[in-house]
């Protein structure tokens, strides 16, 4: 005899469906909430460095993102600019645009999904 969730999970209890969401490749994960929103930091600030660090990330995390992420794509995604009178910095390339704007779109779509599948628990 098969019991409903009714009946297996305690009642007056607030339980939702839940999950994350990202892409992943053969070699593993490469584009989720983590790197979109360094995207987002390197195209507000300029500087990889400074979205690390308003991330509370280190550098070198932050490259090693980039670097899988620019392997994972056809195009890089971040274009670093060579030091000069101010610095040098960065850009994010059209290309990183689409892929948060994707990214964006699949998470609302995602939201929708978790929160129809709460509301199918009825408990």
């Amino acid at each position: 005899m098969t019991k409903s969730l009714k009946d297996i999970l305690i009642r007056n209890v607030r339980i939702k469906v839940n999950g994350s969401l990202w892409l992943e490749s053969d070699n593993g994960r490469f584009f989720g909430p983590g790197p979109v929103e360094l995207l987002e930091r390197i195209a507000e600030t300029g500087s990889i460095s400074m979205a690390a660090k308003e991330m509370g990330m280190s550098y070198k995390k932050a490259w090693g993102l980039i670097n899988e992420l620019n392997s994972q794509t056809a195009n890089p995604v971040v274009l670093p600019q060579a030091g000069g009178e101010k610095g040098g910095g960065s850009a994010i390339t059209p290309q990183a645009m689409e892929l948060i704007k994707y990214h964006r779109l699949l998470r609302k779509r995602f939201a929708e999904f978790l929160e129809k599948e709460t509301k199918r628990l009825k408990i």
